[in-house]
């Protein structure tokens, strides 16, 4: 009970107390890669001859794989931020009350919060982009980065669908739609515990979160319609009170799909 009183006294208690450059901030950061997404798909569906070059290539050294785990990371940090900046802006207004070192530290803590977020976020980048490449040599991915396959492409629906459906679906997707319950569960002081407070929070967003990104492989991996539509899907079952509720109806319709998708 004090553990909660002592978190609860340093939330803030207006959203006059959470900084301004934070939420600028973060809107640059969610811009850039949002910027850097649609740079990259409206070469891919126009002249070919930017970025999606590289993301064609046959030659996949060091540097190619590098830049195909950029695309990734900057695209999971498009599609997921928007829905972690309230548990972001929720702990600056809390790192704010603090008193003594702990508040001088408030702007490095909101950062390593950030950072350890995001870093949950680049490790899954890495086996999306080992995905790719191993669908991508055994032939079941176009140049469009879409599957091939209608069984393949079934199969993920399904994947996807079923996991929807799932108790841990729901388990942490109730942990993402309360940041103060997370806070209160996971509070940590000092810049180490406020990066391992961000990979808790994106270890639950990862459980939340993955299979709904296997749709990526179905609809286009640079499909801007596809990118925004997740986008928007996950910050509604993140943000809205009937999240648990769409996760079943949407877990529901991609199964239908799958079915549909192998009887035409």
């Amino acid at each position: 009970m004090l553990r909660v009183e002592r978190i609860t006294d340093t939330l803030p208690h207006s959203t006059g107390e959470v900084r301004k450059p934070l939420v600028i901030q973060l809107l640059l950061l969610i811009l850039v890669c949002w910027a850097w997404i649609i740079v990259m798909s409206r070469d891919m569906y126009g002249s070919m001859t930017g970025p999606s070059a590289w993301m064609m290539t046959l030659r996949w050294d060091a540097a190619h794989v590098v830049l195909l785990w950029a695309m990734w990371a900057a695209m999971m940090a498009a599609m997921m931020l928007p829905s972690a900046s309230p548990m972001l802006l929720l702990y600056d207004g809390a790192a704010k009350r603090q008193t003594g070192d702990a508040r001088a530290n408030a702007e490095r803590q909101v950062y390593a919060l950030a950072a350890g977020y995001v870093a949950v976020w680049a490790l899954f980048s890495i086996g999306a982009a080992a995905m790719q490449r191993i669908l991508s040599m055994l032939l079941l991915v176009s140049p469009m980065m879409t599957l091939t396959s209608p069984v393949a492409a079934a199969a993920i629906l399904i994947i996807a669908g079923a996991y929807q459906l799932t108790p841990l679906k729901h388990a942490c997707l109730r942990a993402c739609q309360s940041p103060l319950g997370f806070m209160m569960g996971h509070w940590r002081p000092g810049l180490a515990g406020a990066f391992r407070m961000g990979t808790d929070h994106g270890i639950y967003c990862l459980g939340c979160c993955w299979a709904l990104m296997l749709l990526l492989f179905v609809g286009g991996v640079m499909n801007l319609a596809v990118i925004a539509t997740l986008t928007i899907v996950v910050g509604f079952e993140k943000i809205s009170p009937f999240g648990v509720a769409s996760a079943r109806i949407g877990g529901v319709l991609l199964i239908g799909a799958a079915v549909w998708m192998l009887v035409r």
